[in-house]
């Protein structure tokens, strides 16, 4: 029983680390867009070399994100990898369909505005987030 009980224990210390790196890392992925974006736009406009490497350090900590993403779903018992997988599969349909879809609206002219590629990106976020939620409703 002791050895249960240290073995949750032990996995709660490393879903609780995993949990903090990919807040972490995601935190500066979205502090390093912001600061790539608005840094060209607001700072130091019109540097290529800034811009250049801002956006890098920006891919970097995209790296890390991917990686402590993959670790914490690792981390993931195996109920939680099915809903996360799930969700991710629903989230990957939606935006393959719908963004291509958007897209030819666009090209084809049929809506009267640009397809912006950040519309894409709130309806994949979107979609991943109902997936999350149904699958909890359905598996607990």
């Amino acid at each position: 029983m002791s050895t249960l009980n240290s073995d949750s224990g032990g996995w709660a210390a490393r879903h609780k680390k995993n949990v903090v790196l990919l807040g972490f890392w995601t935190g500066a992925w979205v502090v390093t867009l912001a600061v790539a974006v608005f840094g060209s736009l607001l700072v130091w406009s019109d540097s290529k070399v800034l811009t250049s490497i801002a956006i890098l350090v920006n891919v970097a900590a995209g790296a890390g994100m991917i990686v402590a993403n993959k670790n914490h779903l690792r981390g993931l018992d195996e109920m939680q990898q099915k809903i996360q997988l799930d969700a991710m599969a629903l989230a990957l349909g939606v935006a393959l369909v719908a963004g291509l879809a958007y897209s030819t609206s666009d090209i084809t002219n049929l809506i009267g505005f640009d397809a912006e590629f950040s519309h894409l990106v709130f309806l994949i976020c979107l979609t991943y987030g109902v997936g999350i939620i149904f699958g909890r409703r359905k598996y607990q």
